[in-house]
């Protein structure tokens, strides 16, 4: 039987056009550059014996920069005489596997040939410690294998709580380090604790591992890197806190106060841990992000999945309405284990499936309680990292032209 009802199977979906949203955006000038001197003045400072095996870790996150701040980082480790190989430090992405975390990898451009050192692959962890409560703590047996440890991460906001300690350092080595066993364990903890456990696990960590320093990314608004520094094993904890504020101030969002229907072009884990970021759509797997003061959204059609994610839906749970197109590339493996693993298996559930996106926005549109669809304001964004470009339903138009950072036409 037809999904619509006969009255707005063919009924048209309103016209959507073009806004540029205005962010600030500062950017740093030689990416390559400025992380080959921060990793280069750190190494000094240590005095690394000759010929020291080292470590770094690289995550799932869609990180712009990844490939020239990791190749950078080789290229210092070399040039101090050391031994720089590639960890994956992504917790359960990946489906959890050695060969799926080195083809997420492949997904960022972070090959062998590309940052100049080898990959090495593997799942196993070791017990380390236990935390004062209780929680035992696990890491790469990869990496506590080298003389040093460095994680490469970019510090941001976290999409599915708030703490000191958000996305970033510390939680690639407290989650991304932990390969998906310690991974699983951390988040048996669930959420609510996370502003705690990250902090104090990544405490333990630091005592325990012979991490040398880490390498953090700030992104502006528009998904470029504007501040990269090689933070020391000392200062790790209290510095990302203060970079975490200093990436607050530059996230985007979307200036309005409410949508009635939200059209996401792609979610995926290189676009946010969450698929789709709560921070800009205030859903999280649990409800209603704390804190969040963007729009208030009525429902959320979700038209894809981002080719980098590997199939990996995470966060399809979030949206209310899907295609039959995200159900087919949907992979059941990569997102139930990376669902099981995070405590969150509200985010791996697929909503309601329509043959086309424009019945899954019928159908968004026939739920939304507005009756006339010409006064309905729709809002389609290309994913919740890439804002600078916006379209619009013309029930926006005055909010468009009344606010100062939003412009009619594309940037």
């Amino acid at each position: 039987m037809p999904l619509l009802p006969p009255s707005v199977a063919n009924r048209d979906v309103p016209h959507l056009r073009a806004v540029t949203q205005t962010f600030p955006r500062p950017r740093h000038p030689d990416v390559y550059a400025g992380a080959y001197a921060e990793a280069a003045i750190q190494w000094q400072k240590i005095g690394a014996k000759p010929g020291a095996r080292v470590a770094i870790g690289v995550g799932s996150r869609g990180i712009r920069d990844i490939v020239p701040v990791v190749a950078a980082t080789v290229a210092a480790c070399r040039d101090a005489g050391l031994t720089p190989f590639v960890v994956p430090a992504m917790g359960s992405h990946g489906g959890g596997t050695a060969d799926g975390q080195r083809a997420v990898l492949a997904h960022l451009g972070v090959t062998e040939a590309s940052v100049g050192a080898p990959i090495v692959a593997d799942t196993a962890v070791e017990q380390i410690g236990v935390t004062n409560w209780g929680m035992p703590v696990y890491f790469a047996t990869t990496a506590l294998g080298a003389d040093w440890v460095v994680p490469v991460n970019r510090v941001k906001p976290h999409t599915d709580f708030a703490g000191v300690h958000e996305s970033g350092l510390c939680k690639m080595l407290v989650i991304g380090f932990a390969n998906h066993i310690g991974c699983a364990r951390v988040h048996q903890e669930t959420f609510a604790r996370f502003h705690q456990v990250v902090p104090e696990t990544a405490a333990l960590i630091l005592a325990k591992v012979p991490v040398a320093f880490g390498m953090a990314i700030v992104e502006n608004a528009y998904d470029e890197t504007f501040l990269i520094e090689a933070v020391a094993r000392e200062h790790i904890l209290a510095r990302e806190a203060e970079l975490l504020q200093v990436a607050y101030a530059h996230m985007p969002r979307l200036y309005f106060d409410h949508i009635d229907v939200l059209i996401v072009d792609e979610i995926g884990k290189n676009i946010s841990g969450a698929g789709m970021d709560p921070n800009i759509i205030g859903r999280t797997a649990k409800g209603i992000l704390p804190g969040y003061t963007g729009p208030s959204i009525g429902r959320i059609v979700v038209a894809g999945l981002t080719a980098a994610g590997g199939g990996n839906a995470i966060g399809i749970g979030q949206a209310d309405f899907t295609t039959q197109h995200v159900a087919d590339a949907f992979d059941a493996e990569s997102t139930y284990a990376n669902a099981i693993a995070s405590g969150t298996p509200e985010s791996g559930r697929l909503p309601v499936v329509l043959p086309t996106l424009d019945d899954a926005v019928r159908a968004a549109l026939l739920t939304s309680g507005v009756d006339d669809w010409s006064r309905a304001a729709i809002v389609r964004i290309k994913n919740t990292l890439h804002l600078a470009t916006i379209w619009v339903s013309d029930a926006l138009a005055p909010v468009v032209e009344a606010h100062p950072d939003l412009s009619w036409g594309q940037a």
